[in-house]
C-alpha cells in the first residue's frame, strides 16, 4: 500500500507530527493514525484534502506517479521560476516547450467553435508544409 507511505512521507517532509496534522485536518489523532498505517481506507474526500494541502495530485498520493505537481502546466512553471528563464526565451521541459504551453493555454480558453476553427487551420498548414 503506497499510498500510505506517501502520506506519511509528506507529513514528515512538512515537518508535522501526526497530533499536528490531525488538529489541521479536524480529526482525532488515532483516526489518522489508521489511515496512515493503512488499518483504514482513506476516504475521497480526505484525499483530496490531503492533495489539496501538500499541493500534488492524487495519482501521487495513491502512488500511481512519482511526479507530485497537479497539472503538466504546475511543473513547466515551477521548471520555468527556478531556471529564472525570461517569458521570450525558450525552454525545454521534458514535456513541452515554453511556446507550446502558452498555445495550449490560449487554446483552453476558446471556445468550442473556434477550436474546431484552429483545428481546420492546423490541418491546412501541416498540408501546405507537406507539399
Amino acid at each position: 500500500m503506497q499510498h500510505y507511505q506517501r502520506i506519511r512521507d509528506l507529513r514528515e517532509d512538512a515537518d508535522l507530527s501526526q497530533q499536528k496534522l490531525s488538529e489541521k485536518l479536524k480529526m482525532h489523532k488515532t483516526t489518522y493514525v489508521n489511515y496512515e498505517s493503512g488499518k483504514r481506507n482513506i476516504p475521497f474526500e480526505l484525499a483530496v484534502t490531503l492533495a489539496e494541502f501538500y499541493q500534488v495530485s492524487l495519482d501521487y498520493l495513491a502512488g500511481r506517479t512519482n511526479i507530485k505537481e497537479k497539472f503538466v502546466s504546475d511543473r513547466v512553471k515551477k521548471q520555468h521560476l527556478q531556471e529564472n528563464i525570461s517569458k521570450k526565451e525558450k525552454f525545454q521541459t521534458d514535456l513541452f516547450t515554453y511556446d507550446e504551453l502558452q498555445l495550449l493555454e490560449h487554446y483552453r480558453t476558446l471556445t468550442e467553435r473556434n477550436k474546431g476553427r484552429v483545428e481546420q487551420l492546423m490541418d491546412m498548414l501541416l498540408e501546405n508544409q507537406n507539399n
